[in-house]
């Protein structure tokens, strides 16, 4: 059962999504070929063929690919899908935006945001804002998913995969890439980051939010994310939402600061291996999921923490 996983890159460098929706892909079918298109891709390319079981690497390259809008994509797959029984995706932006018009073009079933490979038809996925597991088999003669890469280890390195060209398909010109806002940051990237510091509505503007988020973060080498209640309130960028309707996340570390834990919050941080709370709030159900809980004022709590850590380091 082959399978055909469109890859995750950004200026030339392969994202950490590749590696996780490749396990996934790898338990779905093999062989398994990674298609890397953009405008000029030859360096993520590149990244791709050495993931372990990958058996070949597609090459696509044009303009029409660099913003990765979903009609020239589309076009691409559809003429590549027949020589495949699977195309699967990472569930972030990329495969939001281009599987489900594939699978619409296909007249077939997108499957979403699976956690677990039960077989070459069957995957296990969230609903319910992740509080319930749903099973699903398809009959699909082609299986269109997009990976939870929270719930997938990132394949290891090894391969030597062989690189081909095709022939990019042409534009079909329905839309047009206008421009884009990018937030540039030192801080690791929220998807990957293997420590994250979270801050919700109680820290009460953007200013505490800054002073009380990003000194911590800094210290920790971690990445900043956020409440879609904070977010809201304008205390942090959308693109730092947590979240059912924000990132999933799973890092080595997680700490919430003045959340309460929603489930829709809950939904986006509870794969995380550890996971620290502190919220003066003792009812509040962001205690059910933590390994790790201080009730506490976070306005006295974190500058004693960020004491304990300097000393630490010394």
């Amino acid at each position: 059962m082959a399978t055909l996983l469109l890859a995750d890159h950004h200026e030339d460098h392969l994202g950490d999504a590749t590696a996780k929706a490749l396990t996934a892909a790898k338990q779905i079918g093999s062989p398994v070929h990674i298609l890397v298109a953009g405008r000029a891709p030859q360096g993520a390319a590149a990244e791709a063929a050495k993931l372990d079981g990958v058996e070949k690497v597609l090459v696509a390259s044009g303009e029409q690919y660099a913003h990765g809008l979903a009609e020239p994509f589309t076009d691409l797959l559809l003429g590549l899908i027949d020589g495949y029984d699977a195309l699967v995706a990472s569930s972030s932006t990329t495969g939001k935006n281009i599987l489900p018009r594939v699978a619409a073009k296909l007249d077939m079933m997108q499957i979403s945001d699976i956690s677990k490979v039960e077989g070459p038809d069957t995957f296990e996925r969230p609903v319910y804002a992740g509080n319930a597991l749903q099973t699903v088999r398809s009959t699909d003669a082609k299986k269109i998913v997009t990976v939870r890469t929270a719930a997938f280890a990132a394949a290891g390195e090894g391969g030597s995969a062989a690189i081909e060209e095709v022939s990019a398909a042409g534009d079909p010109g329905l839309s047009s890439f206008v421009g884009e806002a990018l937030t540039e940051s030192d801080r690791p990237e929220l998807g990957s980051a293997k420590i994250i510091v979270s801050g919700g509505r109680a820290l009460g503007s953007a200013e505490k939010f800054k002073e009380v988020i990003e000194p911590l973060a800094d210290q920790l080498g971690a990445a900043i994310g956020a409440s879609r209640a904070a977010v809201d309130a304008g205390y942090a960028p959308n693109d730092q939402q947590v979240g059912q309707t924000g990132k999933v996340v799973a890092p080595q570390l997680y700490l919430a600061l003045g959340i309460s834990g929603a489930i829709q919050h809950l939904a986006g941080m509870k794969d995380s291996k550890v996971i620290v709370a502190i919220n003066k709030d003792e009812e509040a159900p962001i205690f059910q999921v933590a390994d790790y809980g201080l009730v506490a004022d976070l306005f006295t709590a974190v500058p004693e923490l960020k004491e304990e850590l300097a000393k630490a380091k010394r």
